[in-house]
């Protein structure tokens, strides 16, 4: 039985608690007319399978927010062990002219796909909800094609671990 549980907890201490806890990363990829943009995340969350649905929260001020709602559509790379540099640097807020130097890709006709990842979710844009500082948004899985085969990269106490 917890009994020092406090009414007063603030975002501090929810990130302290929540870092302990191993979360999956992976990067979301849009492509507006040739403009790219990706940002890691540890929010996923599968919410459907009939009709196949994923999630994930984006912070209002990061440049994939606005993308995202214009796109309509967006690809999830789930990033593989060995592929925290790659998660570092879409975390980066790197500007987008030297956003995808170096970074290799899958074909697709969509949004970018990180070679590499243990596979790859393209969705098409849903719903939305705000939620504080960040939106959830809601998305219908239209395509699931699998990668490479071992371990995935997880986040937990603000590093980079295979799970």
């Amino acid at each position: 039985m917890v009994s020092d549980l406090k009414s007063d907890t603030n975002g501090d201490q929810l990130r302290s608690l929540l870092g302990r806890f191993p979360s999956g990363v992976a990067v979301v990829t849009v492509d507006v007319g040739g403009q790219r943009v990706g940002l890691t995340i540890a929010t996923l969350v599968g919410l459907s399978l009939e009709p196949p649905l994923v999630g994930f929260s984006v912070a209002g001020q990061a440049a994939l927010h606005e993308l995202l709602r214009e796109a309509g559509r967006c690809a999830v790379s789930l990033l593989a062990d060995g592929q925290g540099s790659l998660a570092e640097h879409f975390a980066r807020g790197v500007p987008p002219i030297g956003m995808w130097e170096g970074i290799a890709t899958e074909p697709s006709p969509g949004s970018p796909l990180l070679s590499g990842a243990l596979g790859w979710i393209e969705c098409a844009l849903r719903d939305e909800v705000p939620t504080g500082t960040h939106t959830l948004f809601v998305c219908a899985v239209e395509r699931v094609v699998h990668g490479a085969d071992g371990p995935g990269l997880v986040r937990v106490r603000g590093g980079f671990a295979s799970a």
